[in-house]
């Protein structure tokens, strides 16, 4: 009988213990016919959850419960060669929210320089210290990238060591060839990403990202006026950076996944917050201007 209780002790146990994403997968190819790829990408899209969701991606333990809610959506646009393809990749990831149901964005992300490499039933491997594939190092650039966001909205730049993570992934891929790693094709591609949330210029952002969710969103359950007066000073902190980078690509990818979420949030806000939040991201962010205005109609 001890036996049998120590069997179901350990299953138990087991399923307390999980890896830290929660990722769901979607491939798509609209644009590519025949059933032979239709049943390669089935394949692809199976592969690339087991990939996401069964590697062991940090140092920490994380129960079921913990694993960390995340999408990509491939797009697959054109057949390049036989086993080659080029398409889109979106990110996306949330974070819950204290004492609600509530899940907050954390990454949403469009890269269209992708092309990739993959043959029906191609085990997908990566380790860290080497390059390996184009579809394995894209895939674990941006699971370092929900990683390094996601703990930078629990502790002050808590995700540090992920974004460092994700830089050595661009910098072994250097050489590869291939589109969306090197700092001179444009300013706007993964290189950019960890670089420049590791500067010393742009830590304002992540430690915004940390006062808007713990001291802001954490706390609106209880006191919704006292969490959005902490947003709102987060926000704030972001005129600095804006002064000394105006237009940087981070700003860019915080308020692409933030903006929409911004609005909803102050626009139950009191009417002298609602316009100081106004003045500041018409500010900081003046290509979401008609967003903002949404703040003030409500």
């Amino acid at each position: 009988m001890f036996k049998y209780v120590l069997i179901v002790l350990f299953f138990c146990a087991s399923n307390l213990v999980a890896q830290e994403l929660n990722c769901q997968v979607t491939v798509a190819s609209p644009q590519i016919q025949g059933t032979t790829e239709k049943q390669i990408f089935e394949q692809l899209q199976k592969s690339i959850f087991e990939f996401m969701n069964n590697t062991k991606w940090t140092k920490d333990n994380y129960t079921t419960a913990e694993r960390i809610d995340c999408s990509i959506l491939i797009n697959i646009t054109k057949k390049l060669e036989t086993d080659e393809y080029k398409a889109t990749i979106q990110v996306q990831s949330r974070r819950p929210v204290f004492k609600s149901s509530y899940f907050s964005p954390a990454v949403n992300y469009i890269d269209e320089n992708f092309t990739f490499k993959y043959q029906q039933f191609q085990q997908l491997e990566f380790n860290l210290n080497t390059y390996s594939t184009n579809l394995t190092s894209v895939l674990s650039f941006y699971a370092f990238i929900i990683l390094a966001n996601d703990y930078d909205t629990f502790a002050n730049l808590g995700g540090t060591e992920y974004f460092q993570k994700a830089q050595l992934v661009v910098a072994n891929a250097q050489s590869s060839g291939e589109v969306g790693w090197k700092s001179q094709e444009t300013d706007k591609n993964r290189y950019w990403i960890p670089e420049n949330a590791l500067q010393p210029v742009f830590l304002p952002i992540r430690e915004c990202m940390y006062k808007f969710h713990r001291m802001g969103l954490d706390v609106m359950f209880d006191k919704p006026d006292e969490g959005r007066a902490e947003i709102l000073k987060s926000l704030e902190a972001l005129l600095e950076v804006y002064k000394n980078r105006p237009a940087s690509f981070i700003m860019e990818l915080f308020f692409n996944a933030k903006a929409d979420e911004i609005v909803n949030i102050f626009s139950k806000g009191l009417p002298d917050q609602k316009a100081k939040a106004v003045q500041v991201l018409t500010t900081v962010s003046p290509a979401n201007t008609n967003k903002w205005y949404k703040i003030q109609a409500n």
